[in-house]
């Protein structure tokens, strides 16, 4: 094992710890031990989701108290061991942890394991100082690529798994429900492969300026979603409808919106049940298809693009906030605002 000065010689470090409903302190907690096949990472950023929130406000049904949140993961390692990137590397991490004995690993679908876990829900997460990490979900990312952007790689990822599973092959019309940051980067995905036309229907009109700024065809505010693809398609609908919003609403209009032999692909996670109507997609003989995280081969995709810059990720809005601000940024993140993505570093020079 090689280590960096600046770690073995602490002893503590801050963290964000979760300590029941809607109560977040930073505190001054242990360094992380690093178990062997692990290495030792230096977190430069965290991105705040949905997950995060539904933790905060104590109804995600594994997070126990207390806890270290956070999975969507950029740092460097500051401890190898073997197999791992070297001191200094930058990595973006694949937050998920998988049994490896259940049907979906053995067919090699570990993404769905019967009983998944992540990094930040069931292990400590990433806003803090360190994390200590298994060396196979360590995955480089060029340095040169600006930090900001690479924070991204894991909701891209995401972005990446929906695009692939809708089956979209180019020319398609896609109709996005939901603009915020895995809408918008499902979008960008799906330009990139070709969709032929996109039309995003978002009910924020901050969220909607950013769809605009990044070249999409948005909805306005004061009109009917379903109207508005269907007079984009002659009556027809959408090929590929991309529900990234979750919402009961959205929920009612889908089969509305997608054409005959079209496809539905849920990639925001509904909370509770949602009115849905069978028959109609039944009679349409339209396919749907969920989306619950992404593949190692996702991730690898979605750091491959990063790392081309294809995608235009930097004029998506972000902000950034320390550690020590950590409240202030969970405020920040759940206001559904035109700040798409909204991040937590606990190293100065990155949160200034």
């Amino acid at each position: 094992m090689t280590n960096s000065s600046s770690s073995a010689a602490k002893n503590e470090m801050k963290a964000a710890v979760w300590i029941g409903p809607d109560s977040l302190h930073v505190r001054t907690v242990p360094m992380p031990t690093v178990p062997k096949g692990h290495a030792l990472v230096r977190i430069e950023l965290t991105g705040l989701c949905g997950t995060d929130f539904s933790i905060l406000h104590g109804t995600h049904p594994r997070a126990a108290a207390p806890a270290i949140l956070g999975h969507e993961i950029t740092g460097i390692v500051e401890t190898a061991s073997e197999g791992s990137p070297a001191v200094g590397t930058r990595v973006a991490v694949e937050p998920l942890v998988t049994c490896g004995s259940c049907g979906p690993c053995k067919a090699g679908n570990s993404h769905v394991c019967t009983k998944l876990r992540l990094h930040g829900i069931d292990s400590p997460g990433s806003l803090a100082e360190y994390v200590a990490l298994p060396v196979e979900s360590l995955i480089p990312i060029d340095a040169r690529v600006p930090l900001r952007e690479a924070a991204l790689a894991e909701p891209l990822a995401v972005a990446v798994h929906a695009v692939h599973r809708s089956g979209l092959a180019g020319g398609e019309t896609v109709m996005v429900f939901g603009a915020g940051p895995i809408g918008i980067l499902t979008a960008l995905v799906a330009r990139n492969a070709g969709a032929g036309q996109i039309l995003i229907s978002e009910p924020s009109e901050e969220r909607r300026l950013v769809a605009a700024d990044l070249g999409f065809e948005t909805v306005p505010g004061n009109a009917n979603p379903v109207e508005c693809i269907l007079q984009s398609t002659e009556g027809a609908g959408a090929d590929i409808v991309f529900d990234s919003a979750a919402h009961p609403s959205v929920a009612a209009n889908l089969g509305k919106s997608v054409r005959v032999l079209g496809t539905i692909v849920l990639v925001g996670v509904y909370k509770k049940p949602a009115e849905v109507d069978l028959q109609a997609l039944t009679f349409a003989e339209n396919t749907v298809v969920g989306v619950r995280v992404y593949t190692r081969a996702d991730f690898e995709e979605a750091v491959a693009l990063i790392e081309s810059g294809v995608l235009g990720l930097e004029r998506i809005p972000v902000e950034v906030f320390p550690l020590d601000h950590v409240a202030e940024a969970f405020e920040r993140a759940m206001a559904a605002s035109g700040c798409l993505k909204v991040y937590v570093s606990s190293q100065e020079a990155v949160a200034s």
